[in-house]
């Protein structure tokens, strides 16, 4: 904020957050766009080839979404032969996402995305790691500690 108690745009942090997630949104989406798949499925695949065959409750918690979000986002990936869905054997109340060998083979067109987004931001690797952990501090402060699934390395 600016020095004289004046609320001014431009000082605040979490406009500069916002800022920067639009920024990054703009960046990945001709990338996804070629894999046909929007940034919060791009999400979800990443925790599916980091961990195949978990709950719909488990992604969205590590997603940081609702079941009123993550629900249509992975019945659209089911409905393409991306993913299946299947009642937990131990718990029916529980739905378990499954990769298809088509979801799968994304990971492969995928690879060079993480890369293409570090060269972008014109910071070395040293620096974007930094970055992240920090955002990921600030995060985890702003949720006072809440029990949530973290993002570590």
């Amino acid at each position: 904020m600016a020095g004289d108690g004046s609320i001014k745009l431009d000082s605040m942090l979490c406009f500069a957050v916002y800022a920067a997630g639009h920024a990054f949104t703009r960046f990945y989406k001709p990338r996804l766009e070629a894999l046909d798949l929007t940034y919060p499925q791009y999400l979800a695949f990443i925790v599916l080839w980091e961990q195949d065959d978990i709950t719909v409750k488990a992604l969205g918690d590590r997603l940081f979404l609702d079941s009123g979000t993550i629900t249509p986002l992975i019945k659209r990936l089911e409905a393409r032969g991306l993913v299946t869905r299947r009642r937990d054997e131990d718990d029916e109340r529980q739905v378990r996402i499954r990769l298809t060998p088509e979801g799968r083979a994304l990971r492969e067109k995928a690879k060079a995305i993480p890369l293409q987004v570090a060269e972008g931001t014109g910071m070395t690797l040293e620096t974007v790691d930094r970055l992240r952990r920090e955002l990921l501090e600030l995060r985890d402060q702003l949720d006072g500690g809440r029990d949530r699934a973290k993002v570590r390395d």
